[in-house]
């Protein structure tokens, strides 16, 4: 199933490092002129060395005002990936206010803000679009010491479902995945102990954690107009793990 994007404008917040990463250099090989927001200026570079047609934008995304500038300095956006997350493990117990302040900030508050400035100029335009929103499979299952990343992503959840209603009459498409352990550089150092990925895998009927182009592939599917009829979803991507 080809896709193509030509004509079309991309831009994935968190894109410096692995699935938003991967994620920009599929929408530019799909031919859409690609804008990549990462905090972090090595990454860009790095990425803009890999990708040489990608436009890369340097941002905290956990500054409202550098964030209004840096979204709406990409010019007109028809396809939205809202990657950008923070996770910061905590027992519930020991959960404290700057912890728990950043990951809603970054987890949400950025989806909702950067979303807001896209999609407000898609209906000015009156063109239409489409927005994925990265959740994560710990948004529908209780996971040891990940109280507040877990809230986050269940509020993402619920704020996709409300922004497919509202939007939708406009043509704009909303829909989230929900990935479960994925082999990125971190996902690998933090799920390398066997005592600690066992468990998990178990739980995981085609008993292997995701990859990156696994993820990569249906966020793209759900960018295209191959998915022009859905809308609201939250799609896990876990070989299983939540029927078990």
């Amino acid at each position: 199933m080809e896709i193509s994007f030509k004509g079309k404008r991309a831009l994935v917040t968190g894109a410096g490092k692995g699935i938003g990463r991967d994620i920009a250099k599929k929408l530019v090989e799909c031919g859409a002129v690609t804008y990549a927001i990462s905090r972090t200026k090595s990454d860009l570079d790095s990425l803009k060395s890999e990708c040489p047609e990608i436009h890369t934008v340097q941002c905290d995304l956990e500054n409202w005002d550098e964030t209004d500038t840096a979204v709406k300095s990409c010019g007109d956006i028809d396809l939205l990936v809202n990657n950008a997350a923070v996770a910061i493990l905590q027992p519930f117990l020991d959960v404290d206010k700057a912890t728990f302040q950043k990951l809603f900030n970054i987890n949400v508050q950025t989806v909702m803000q950067v979303s807001q400035i896209v999609a407000k100029n898609m209906i000015l335009r009156g063109s239409g679009g489409s927005i994925v929103n990265v959740s994560s499979q710990a948004s529908k299952a209780a996971l040891k010491d990940h109280a507040v990343y877990c809230a986050t992503k269940a509020a993402l959840d619920s704020l996709t479902g409300v922004m497919g209603l509202e939007l939708g009459p406009h043509k704009i498409r909303v829909n989230a995945v929900n990935p479960t352990v994925t082999n990125t550089a971190m996902g690998k150092v933090g799920w390398s102990d066997p005592a600690k990925a066992g468990p998990m895998l178990a739980k995981i009927p085609l008993g292997r954690f995701a990859e990156v182009e696994d993820v990569v592939n249906v966020v793209i599917f759900l960018l295209s107009d191959k998915a022009a009829m859905v809308n609201s979803t939250c799609l896990p991507i876990d070989g299983g793990f939540l029927a078990s």
